[in-house]
């Protein structure tokens, strides 16, 4: 499937790209061992999320958007410094990230007290998809370590393939002071069909209920068979 990403003129190579597969991974994820000593389960090691196929999948799904640039932070005000290539005509925001008002999120379950309050990244990327999919647009996977939750959207990509698609978010860590560097992942994308689905509901059967069984002991006795299964099946054997 093609996915098509455009820039203005002059912008690319100033602009990040939106980045897929393991150029997604973030650096703690690289620099986490595969195992790692557990005083919890009273000594010994266990595996961590680096040997966990769905954690590490989630990741490096889809589309990662980037922030445009650094960004700081400092005594409660956001600033930048760069500036993107005039293109004549063009009025769109040239902002990295900018607000939204309270109004606009006036009973919204946000925690004001607690000064969460509402930011938009700005994306410099038109987006079209193949006839019939859209992308799902939310906060990047697994990434708890950032200081905001990017909010989540479908757009019909296909449809509005020449408007550039900006990611609201709330911005949770009211204390944060630095930097927010270039290329931090702000939203994730995944591609879905827009089509009907239906819901089949029912119990296990026997051979169903004998299959959780044996998986089950299968991973008592070795803790790598459910990575040795998933790469099997997700090569075709």
């Amino acid at each position: 499937m093609d996915i098509k990403l455009r820039c203005m003129p002059g912008y690319r190579g100033i602009v990040p790209e939106p980045v897929m597969g393991s150029k997604a991974l973030p650096d703690w994820f690289r620099s986490m061992p595969n195992k790692a000593e557990s005083e919890t389960i009273g000594g010994g090691s266990v595996p961590t999320f680096k040997q966990c196929p769905p954690f590490l999948d989630a990741v490096r799904t889809g589309i990662v958007f980037p922030l445009a640039t650094d960004v700081h932070f400092k005594d409660g005000e956001m600033s930048w410094d760069w500036e993107l290539p005039k293109v004549e005509g063009v009025t769109a925001t040239q902002s990295p990230i900018g607000l939204h008002v309270p109004e606009q999120w006036h009973g919204a379950p946000l925690r004001a007290d607690k000064g969460h309050f509402v930011v938009k990244f700005s994306n410099f990327w038109t987006i079209e998809t193949p006839p019939g999919i859209s992308l799902y647009f939310t906060h990047p996977f697994n990434r708890e370590d950032l200081p905001f939750r990017s909010l989540t959207g479908i757009v019909d990509t296909d449809v509005f393939s020449c408007t550039f698609i900006h990611f609201p978010a709330i911005w949770i860590d009211p204390d944060f002071e630095g930097t927010l560097p270039r290329g931090t992942p702000v939203a994730q994308a995944l591609p879905i069909r827009r089509e009907e689905m239906s819901l089949d509901i029912g119990e296990l059967d026997e051979q169903g209920v004998a299959d959780q069984i044996e998986f089950q002991q299968g991973l008592k006795e070795d803790t790598q068979i459910y990575r040795r299964k998933y790469r099997q099946d997700r090569v075709g054997g």
